[in-house]
């Protein structure tokens, strides 16, 4: 009797199942996105009104707002297609993404660089060019967790030297991480959509290297000024090389796992063997299952190769990771009807906003996906933002890096550069922040972060509008 209803709730459900991932969004009310637009203002606004309420209870909060989703969409659409939701969000976009974080955390945080440093706008400058470009490799995540600890060392007991953290932030957590799926998370969640290797690299090479030009040069001759205005005041301290110690690198076995990382990425990009696993709802490749449990066996093994005294020294601990996993794991699950919203164009709820990033002929207006998309990513998470806009423009990869290769460019600098807006815009700036206030650097709040990439940062991106997009 057990089986004949096993079976019975099993031919029941496989329909729903096999609906699930194709939600018609013409049908569906704006009411879907309020837990989404929930978790993602609770990011936005806990930290700032009731931060120890949030870090003690943020995953709850985040739990609280997917129920909140998944019990109304279950009465109203059934069980089995609210179950193949969950499941083709967990297994096809969060599982990738989380666990390549998790990799990339994990191995950075075993490369310890321990030594004296001593200040100079030169110096500094170097820190900052040689981060942006570990970014794209190590991830914004892992080339900032490896070079704040040195920066801050440096320049440690300048009066001075908040100006250090806030461009460390623009350039090594958000720009750097431009050039390749492993830079930065809207990127890879890109790749997952079928964005090849290649064609990031190649399209978003000149748009990371004019705005990191841009930004070392401003930054050079700002910290240049304040050097010149410390040594006026009399607060520069006299540098004491007698007890200085070599630069060492410690941990170095870790760089042939990040190579591991990196070549497990590649091969789900280059190998397709046309096996795939097909569960309720969810297409399984085994190219990507095998990375992701590469991915897996590459931390676990830098855990087990690592001495602890490296991973102390960088002050490492799994609190960072835990708090990505937990959001986004919610935000994976409640972007589900907005994106099918988003797909059904001008029949769905969200017509307005397809209709600002289009002309009257129906063409994308490269540059409003440019500023919509980064507006947004400032103040939410860049990686759902590019998301929602690359579904928005079309959501086929192969049309998107063809006929609409400008507008995917737009989607993805607008994504990764304007991250740097806020705190908000990208996980590792908060972590950066904290790191930094940790060592007494008096860093600017929410708003008067907001100050700082105003000034530098808006007037950078006004000039790659003109330069790519020809507004």
């Amino acid at each position: 009797m057990n089986k004949k209803l096993i079976a019975l709730a099993g031919g029941l459900l496989l329909p729903a199942f096999a609906r699930a991932a194709d939600l018609d969004g013409a049908t569906l009310s704006l009411g879907w996105g309020v837990p989404f637009a929930g978790i993602l203002l609770s990011i936005a606004l806990f930290p700032m009104l009731a931060p120890g309420i949030w870090h003690h209870h943020f995953g709850k909060i985040t739990a609280l707002w997917t129920a909140l989703f998944l019990l109304p969409f279950a009465a109203a659409f059934g069980l089995g297609q609210t179950g193949a939701l969950v499941l083709h969000a967990l297994f096809t976009e969060y599982i990738p993404f989380i666990v390549l974080l998790f990799a990339l955390y994990t191995v950075s945080g075993g490369i310890l660089v321990w030594g004296s440093l001593h200040a100079s706008p030169r110096l500094n400058t170097l820190i900052l060019a040689i981060g942006t470009a570990l970014a794209s490799v190590m991830g914004t995540t892992g080339a900032a967790m490896l070079l704040i600890r040195p920066l801050l060392r440096a320049n440690e007991g300048r009066k001075r030297n908040v100006h250090v953290v806030v461009f460390f932030i623009f350039l090594v957590a958000n720009v750097g991480g431009g050039l390749t799926p492993l830079g930065d998370p809207p990127l890879f969640l890109g790749f997952l959509k079928g964005v090849t290797f290649g064609w990031t690299f190649q399209h978003m090479l000149m748009p990371v290297l004019l705005l990191s030009a841009l930004l070392l040069i401003i930054f050079y001759f700002l910290d240049r000024h304040m050097f010149a205005r410390e040594a006026k005041e009399g607060t520069l301290k006299p540098v004491d090389t007698s007890h200085d110690k070599p630069l060492k690198l410690h941990g170095k076995r870790n760089f042939w796992l990040l190579g591991g990382v990196v070549g497990a990425v590649l091969m789900s990009g280059l190998w397709k063997p046309g096996i795939a696993f097909e569960l309720p709802g969810v297409h399984l490749e085994l190219q990507n299952l095998l990375r992701d449990l590469a991915l897996l066996l590459l931390a676990f093994v830098s855990l087990w190769i690592t001495p602890k005294q490296v991973r102390a020294g960088n002050e490492f601990n799994w609190l960072p990771i835990l708090e990505v996993g937990k959001l986004f794991a919610g935000i994976f699950i409640t972007i589900a009807p907005v994106i099918a919203i988003l797909r059904a164009g001008d029949h769905g709820a969200l017509a307005g906003l397809v209709q600002t990033v289009s002309g009257p002929d129906g063409k994308p207006l490269d540059g409003m996906y440019f500023w919509m998309t980064g507006i947004l990513s400032s103040f939410l998470d860049n990686a759902p933002t590019y998301l929602v806009f690359f579904n928005l423009a079309s959501g086929d990869a192969a049309e998107l890096m063809g006929p609409f290769g400008s507008t995917l460019l737009a989607i993805s600098m607008g994504a990764v550069f304007m991250g740097a807006m806020t705190y908000i815009g990208n996980a590792p700036n908060f972590m950066v922040k904290a790191i930094a206030e940790h060592r007494h650097v008096k860093m600017p709040g929410f708003f008067g972060y907001m100050l700082w990439s105003g000034a530098v940062l808006l007037p950078c991106f006004l000039l790659l509008t003109l330069v790519f997009f020809h507004f």
